[in-house]
């Protein structure tokens, strides 16, 4: 028994010693194609498995996230210029063979791949320096609104606040013009205005205003919000409200701008505080005959003859 297992190694050892073909003085044998993408495989899911786990055992040790990711991404390029440069001494191929192809490669990928390498050099900035991080809310030339899931090697991918995904080249958030409303604190300012009509009591509006702002749970208490007498409009006193929320709240601002609203509304309707509307006098000359018409809704006309 143990002589036919002998005999089964000997002849598995000749199968894998057997030269395929030779290059100069090199010889290539089917052990060496056959192991070389076996160990290129292997070394793959060895490098991902424990990249995942690393990354998994920083963020259990409550590590930021934007470093984990940036370790994450020095791990798998540095791992795998390993294999690379161990694959080749597996095969005995020296790296000086590669001296001139990687050159021609260098001059190619310079003409044709500048995008590409812009995009991939301004990941790792911004990996790097960390103006952009994860759950970050970014507005991006004023059109694009959302938050920050994950900063990849050519994009950045970010959750607008209808729920679609966008990917914004990497190096356009480095040379555009982008508005990181989270990057030092979290807290944001908003406001609400409103116009009542001329004879009100400007203090107690400006009350009514504030208890309105005060009483959404959403609102933060520090710093206090601030009611401004804005101006003296065509039909209305117009009074301003700004108040601070916070961010990390994942809140929609107009959701909490529109219960302030209720909630004023309702406050003014209970102090018989009348909210403004569009109001015109129209001037006439000669006789006319008006016939009017009961209609509540809408602006109301006043017309006069002279």
């Amino acid at each position: 028994m143990i002589e036919q297992f002998n005999i089964f190694i000997e002849q598995v050892y000749a199968v894998l010693n057997y030269v395929l073909f030779t290059y100069g003085a090199l010889e290539v044998t089917l052990g060496e194609v056959l192991v070389v993408p076996t160990y290129v495989i292997v070394g793959i899911f060895l490098i991902r498995w424990f990249g995942r786990f690393i990354f998994n055992r920083l963020k259990a040790s409550h590590v930021e996230l934007n470093v984990a990711h940036l370790f994450r991404r020095i791990y798998n390029v540095a791992a795998l210029i390993l294999l690379f440069i161990t694959t080749l001494e597996l095969m005995d191929v020296p790296l000086t063979a590669f001296a001139f192809v990687s050159g021609a490669i260098a001059i190619g990928v310079g003409f044709g791949a500048q995008n590409i390498i812009n995009n991939f050099i301004s990941g790792w900035i911004l990996m790097w320096e960390r103006p952009i991080r994860i759950n970050d809310f970014l507005e991006i030339d004023s059109i694009a609104k959302g938050k920050v899931e994950a900063i990849n090697t050519r994009s950045t991918r970010i959750r607008r606040v209808d729920g679609v995904h966008m990917l914004i080249p990497n190096s356009k958030l480095l040379e555009n013009t982008v508005v990181n409303w989270t990057l030092v604190d979290n807290v944001m300012r908003t406001s609400v205005r409103v116009g009542v009509a001329y004879g009100s009591s400007a203090h107690k509006v400006s009350q009514l205003i504030e208890e309105a702002a005060k009483q959404q749970p959403d609102v933060l208490s520090d710093p206090i919000p601030l009611v401004i007498f804005d101006d003296f409009g065509d039909n209305s006193l117009v009074f301003e409200v700004y108040f601070w929320v916070n961010a990390t709240t994942g809140i929609d601002l107009r959701v909490i701008r529109s219960n302030i609203r209720f909630k004023i509304d309702a406050l003014f309707e209970q102090n018989n505080i009348v909210i403004s509307f569009p109001q015109r006098d129209v001037h006439l000359d000669g006789s006319l005959t008006i016939h009017s018409q009961d209609n509540s809704s809408g602006p109301h006309d006043v017309i006069k003859a002279k």
